[in-house]
Order: structure tokens, then sequence, then C-alpha cells
């Protein structure tokens, strides 16, 4: 007995399985963030990709591996940015505080 999914059916479960997805990032640091939806694009686009060509279980495995790597790549990107503009911000505060001493 082979059992079918409506079409009906999949219009629910999708868009469920989607919300309960996102739940599950809570718990989760910004770079494992951006990993996981580096690596879920990247499937979703290696899938696509590989569907053209006929193998769209291949391309979604690479694309998920391309798409983690760019998403860690992305996140120390932005880890950099951002202790460079703390240490400005400290520098600044810094400067400003100091007594400025006038040598004769």
């Amino acid at each position: 007995m082979v059992r079918t999914i409506s079409l009906r059916g999949l219009r629910l479960a999708v868009p469920l399985m989607g919300l309960l997805s996102l739940g599950a990032c809570g718990g989760m640091s910004q770079q494992q963030q951006s990993v996981g939806t580096g690596a879920l694009g990247g499937a979703a686009l290696g899938g696509l990709a590989g569907s053209l060509s006929g193998n769209a279980g291949w391309g979604a495995l690479i694309g998920a591996g391309v798409g983690a790597g760019a998403g860690y790549l992305y996140d120390q990107s932005q880890q950099t940015q951002q202790r460079r503009y703390q240490q400005n911000q400290y520098q600044r505060n810094y400067q400003q505080n100091q007594p400025y001493y006038r040598q004769n």
C-alpha cells in the first residue's frame, strides 16, 4: 500500500516546519546562527542548482558546506569589525579624559 501526501497537507506542514525550525535558533550564539543560516541558504541554492543538473541531493550537500563556510567567514568579519569599533571607542574616550599637561 502506497500512501501519498496531498498538496493540501503540504501547504500546512511546510510553513509549520519552518516556524518550528526558527525556534531552534533561540539558544544559539551569534556565530552558530550565522553558520546555520549560511548552511541553510547554501543547501537551498545548491539544491536548486543541483536539480537543474539532475542531482539535487549532491547540490544541496555541497551548497550546505559552502554556505556554512561563508556564514563562518561572515561572522568572523563581523566580530573583527565589532572589536575595531570598541577599540576605537575606548581610545577616543581615554584620550578625552586625559588631562593636558603643558611642559615648560
